[in-house]
């Protein structure tokens, strides 16, 4: 037993420089998501709060179709589908298209409830001041969001993080496709997963030490 547990040590111990590198991937993958994600998800919000029907109701089932969907299938439609009609990219384009737009639907919605979550009475005094709307959402309503949008942006963020394992499905090599690579060379699948895992779980924790450190600053 202790002799397997040295050896299943020193097996980690060696396939360790290999996951981190891969998990590099998964940091950057998930980066460039979430600001594809942001800067769609707020237009989308916005669109949704607009006093018009059809800009509204054009984000509405936008919002609907991609949370209504598997993320699985979407980055399907993105690297496979696409290419049929001219759209071809690399894996690593796709993965960010495919999770950037899905998450921009659920920033979407977050942005949208802590925009709506403001008194409306701080429009109707901005309005009465001479500010047109978009001058009074960027400087009067926006800055307010912030608070309320830091834990719910930083959950969605973690699920991100998580969902770039998704990418392993079309060959994307991200930490969960370098473990697979691993397994498949040595036939060692426990400590393989279990380190996988280990590696998510520190950098999920580690961004939501850095979301709580943000939400403490914004309170003082």
């Amino acid at each position: 037993m202790k002799e397997s547990m040295v050896s299943a040590a020193v097996f980690i111990q060696n396939i360790l420089p290999t996951l981190l590198r891969a998990s590099g991937v998964t940091v950057k993958l998930t980066a460039f998501s979430i600001i594809l994600g942001i800067a769609i998800g707020t237009a989308v919000a916005l669109m949704r709060i607009s006093r018009s029907k059809v800009l509204s109701g054009v984000a509405t089932a936008y919002v609907t179709v991609l949370r209504g969907t598997p993320l699985m299938v979407q980055i399907l439609i993105v690297y496979f589908a696409l290419p049929q009609i001219g759209l071809r990219m690399d894996k690593f384009s796709s993965a960010v298209i495919a999770l950037g737009i899905n998450a921009s639907a659920y920033i979407a919605e977050i942005i949208r409830a802590a925009i709506e979550s403001i008194d409306p009475g701080q429009m109707e005094a901005a309005r009465s001041l001479g500010m047109s709307y978009g001058l009074a959402m960027r400087r009067i309503i926006i800055p307010q969001t912030y608070r309320r949008l830091l834990p719910p942006l930083g959950n969605e963020f973690i699920a991100l993080l998580k969902d770039t394992s998704l990418i392993a499905f079309i060959g994307g090599e991200e930490l969960t496709r370098a473990g697979q690579h691993i397994i498949s060379a040595t036939f060692r699948p426990w400590p393989v997963y279990i380190t996988v895992a280990a590696i998510y779980l520190c950098m999920t924790a580690l961004f939501s030490f850095v979301v709580q450190f943000g939400e403490r600053k914004l309170l003082q």
